[in-house]
């Protein structure tokens, strides 16, 4: 018989069909001897099947006659070789992928044969044969519908109450094999996404909600991984960034699988994972870890960090509408709903500076245990209007302000008195709410973060109300936009509707008496914290931008209600603006207009964004040396450029905050001086040098230049004539051969710049001058490049060292005058031509008389 295999037939045909089909059937046992033809066969027939079903209805009606799924089944169970099992699954899951025809795919499943491959008993010690069985699996998930699901599920009084393909699936949803779980997911998308009914009620029952249970649960351990690696990062020379952004990738692709599942349009299923996202994760683990840091097993506990990371990733990704709204009215709830029942601390959380008479009250009580719930609450004091006085709602604020503060303050104080870290995450999570179509507009008025064109609609639509509103002295314009005629309701309807949901579904009994004053204090709470971290100089400039976007959302229309605030912004431009003007003395004033210009362009993209630049997962990366720490080693001029783009974007960004909140436009470019000619008693001129800098190999006029000697080599020590020249806002240290047939000229041999060069007369050898020599370009920073690349940031740029010897003292003075005279030239240039951006304050005064 196996002689009789291998003789010649043409390969796409029925006899070879027919021919492969006996043979199959004789077959009694399958071992070690007929391993290799039952394996040919069955990869043959898969072939046969899959060409007969594009070109010949015959192959499948002898396929259909001769019960060969039957043979499958048969074959299946008489092998004691693995390796049959593995061809056979391959074998199925090919004919089911290609199968077009629709009659085809219906006589498949229309028996009990492919039930009974899915239930069959595999050894799946195996892992290559868990992974066809996935396979298999997968494909005929693959070809479900309204009509072929049918086939594959039981039922019994119209009700399913078997379905294989699904239960067996969902026992591999959490293998430790990533590409398993994701096949896994794939196929209960295609079962969830048929849409019928009687299968949706049967995966919505129990025992089958263990499977979404069980789901949440270990999405909520990726989480607590997720944690470990983001404190690891902090660690002294680790560097984990890899390993954070691959857990992210992971946390994000659970996520947007919840939300498939929830697009699915299966009622019962959608309220189950809101509701287990809520009591899993977010009341338990995330939200606590806002204001509090609970000592206990840290195996289960969240940071601050991770915590607001994730919160942004939720609302971002699983878009429901309960789950979004029921997270925002918990920001307005007091602390004391989510105190575990365990021994907590303060997490890093530092008051407000106005309240230390409080703090020092508060220090020795500030944890004391609740006898009744032996659970330990947190006392915090709560935050003051340090930044804004308003005195209409001084009566409600005594009346309604609670023991507890809310979690909504809490994201408030991280950014006045947070780490970078806190302040990005609270930006984010401010950011993600204000951007979150399924909130109700009452929530974010309650939060303070309704954005200034629903401010708007709302005036709008209570002016119209109220004729009378536009009727008296002043323009109706400043009657529409003025604060004053703002509402003073309490919370709606809807947020009342969250609490009581809170109450009965979820049993947080929350204290939130914040929402019963008018929503305008609440607003105010945020530009306050806005406005504070404007001034505050241990955030990093990215940041800070991330900021100003949420400011531009929330700016009120009317400038007297923010006027206080421009005082302040005032006062921390004015700081600002003394560091730029150090900078031009500094290591790169060539360099400062260049960044100015093209900082400007940047930030004001990222103010007029429709969403926020940053991705929230950047909040979790470690943050690479701080300039102060590297200025306290020895400021090298890569450490000096780093500061001085971060002082420009701080600059620009305050520039650009004073301009919008003055209901102005802002200009395409920033306002900087044109450049002047080059004055004819200038060195560069007297050099013969144009405007556009001294070239190798040109050139030049020699009056004025130092001789001197230098070597690059050790040993090799060679004669120059030194000249230090300035052209605008750029400098240039020369050093140039004489010219031996043309007296006082030379030629340029080196160039370096004269920024930074740091001049310096040796103590020991006064006819020696030490320069620093910088790069003549600073790469341009991005944060977020430097964080991804932490080590190649750190070796980017290296100084140079010149060491120059003259005849004697009096030439290397002469050098040394040269040097600083060209230097004070070049940062008065560079001062003249920013000087317009110096005095906006100007317009400040103006405008508030």
């Amino acid at each position: 018989m196996w002689f009789s295999f291998w003789r010649s037939r043409e390969r796409f045909s029925l006899d070879e069909f027919r021919f492969l089909t006996d043979q199959l059937m004789k077959v009694q046992v399958v071992n070690e001897v007929n391993k290799d033809f039952v394996i040919e066969a069955l990869r043959s027939i898969a072939e046969l099947i899959t060409y007969g079903d594009q070109h010949d209805v015959a192959y499948f009606e002898f396929f259909m006659e001769k019960q060969v799924m039957g043979e499958f089944v048969r074959i299946l169970r008489i092998s004691r070789t693995v390796i049959v099992s593995l061809q056979l699954l391959q074998t199925m899951s090919i004919v089911i992928q290609n199968l077009k025809n629709e009659h085809s795919i219906y006589y498949m499943f229309s028996n009990e044969h492919i039930n009974h491959l899915i239930t069959y008993s595999f050894d799946f010690r195996n892992e290559e044969l868990l992974s066809y069985y996935i396979s298999f699996l997968r494909a005929i998930s693959g070809k479900l519908n309204k009509n072929t699901i049918s086939l594959l599920v039981k039922t019994h009084n119209e009700e399913v109450v078997s379905f294989p393909l699904y239960v067996e699936a969902i026992r591999f949803a959490f293998h430790e094999e990533s590409m398993i779980r994701t096949a896994v997911r794939a196929l209960t998308l295609n079962v969830y996404h048929v849409g019928d009914e009687a299968v949706n009620k049967f995966v919505a029952s129990d025992p089958h909600t263990g499977y979404f249970s069980n789901l949440v649960k270990f999405f909520r351990e990726q989480c607590i991984n997720l944690d470990k690696l983001v404190n690891a990062s902090k660690c002294i020379g680790s560097d984990t960034s890899g390993s954070i952004l691959s857990s992210v990738d992971e946390i994000e692709d659970n996520l947007y699988y919840f939300s498939d599942v929830i697009s699915a349009g299966i009622p019962d299923i959608g309220r189950l994972i809101t509701d287990l996202i809520l009591k899993v994760l977010i009341f338990p683990s995330i939200l606590p870890s806002l204001r509090m840091e609970v000592v206990k097993d840290s195996d289960t506990g969240i940071g601050t960090a991770t915590s607001l990371y994730l919160l942004c990733c939720i609302l971002r990704i699983v878009k429901i509408k309960d789950l979004a709204n029921i997270v925002a009215a918990v920001l307005l709830c007091d602390i004391e709903t989510f105190v575990p029942r365990s021994e907590a601390k303060l997490n890093g959380f530092m008051v407000n500076h106005d309240m230390s008479h409080e703090n020092q009250d508060s220090e020795n009580s500030g944890l004391r245990s609740d006898s009744d719930s032996q659970s330990l609450r947190v006392f915090i004091p709560i935050i003051s209007n340090s930044l804004n006085n308003h005195p209409e709602d001084d009566s409600s604020q005594s009346d309604h302000r609670s023991t507890y503060p809310a979690l909504r303050e809490a994201l408030l104080s991280y950014i006045t008195t947070g780490d970078d870290f806190q302040v990005s995450g609270s930006l984010s999570m401010l950011a993600t709410l204000l951007q979150t179509k399924e909130l109700e507009e009452s929530m974010l008025d309650a939060l303070g973060i309704l954005p200034q064109r629903k401010q708007q609609k709302k005036l709008l639509l209570v002016c119209c109300s109220r004729k009378a509103a536009l009727v008296g002295e002043g323009s109706a314009e400043e009657q529409l936009f003025s604060s004053e005629n703002m509402v003073k309701d309490g919370i709606g309807s809807e947020i009342d509707c969250y609490f009581q949901k809170l109450k009965e579904k979820y049993g947080l009994l929350c204290v939130c008496k914040e929402v019963t004053v008018t929503p305008r204090r609440q607003r105010f709470e945020v530009l306050d914290a806005l406005v504070s971290l404007f001034c505050r100089s241990n955030i990093s400039a990215e940041t800070l931008w991330d900021g100003g976007w949420l400011l531009r959302q929330l700016l009120p229309y009317s400038k007297a209600d923010f006027r206080s605030h421009l005082e302040l912004l005032k006062d921390t431009f004015h700081n600002c603006t003394s560091c730029i003007l150090d900078e031009t003395k500094g290591t790169w004033p060539d360099l400062l207009i260049m960044v100015l210009c093209d900082e400007w362009r940047k930030c004001k993209r990222t103010i007029e964004a429709s969403s926020p630049r940053k991705d929230p997962k950047l909040m979790l990366l470690p943050a690479h040396k701080s300039l102060s720490e590297e200025v306290a080693s020895g400021e090298s001029s890569f450490a000096a450029g780093e500061r001085l783009f971060e002082i420009v974007k701080v600059f620009v960004l305050l520039h650009q905050l004073h301009i919008f909140s003055e209901g102005k436009l802002l200009p395409d470019q920033p306002p900087i001086h044109p450049t002047v000619d080059v004055m004819e008693t200038s060195r560069a001129k007297r050099a013969g040098i144009d405007s556009l800098g001294p070239k190798q190999s040109a050139e030049l006029s020699l009056v004025g230049a130092v001789p001197c000697r230098i070597a690059f080599e050790r040993g090799k020590e060679r004669h120059f004539h030194f000249l230090a020249i300035t052209i605008g806002t750029s400098g240039w240290l020369i050093l140039a051969d004489e010219l031996p047939v043309r007296p006082s000229f030379g030629v340029v041999r080196v160039v370096a710049p004269l920024g930074g060069c740091n001049p310096r007369i040796d103590e020991k050898h006064m006819r020696w001058l030490h320069l620093r020599i910088r790069p003549s370009s600073f790469p341009c920073t991005d944060g977020a490049k430097h964080t991804a690349h932490p080590k190649v940031k750190s070796k980017a740029l290296v100084d140079g060292r010149w060491t120059l010897a003259f005849r004697d003292e009096d030439s290397c003075k002469a050098a040394f005058s040269m040097i600083v005279e060209e230097l004070k030239l070049l940062s008065s240039e560079v001062e003249r031509r920013i000087k317009p951006m110096l005095v906006i304050e100007r317009t400040i005064d103006t405008s508030t008389k």
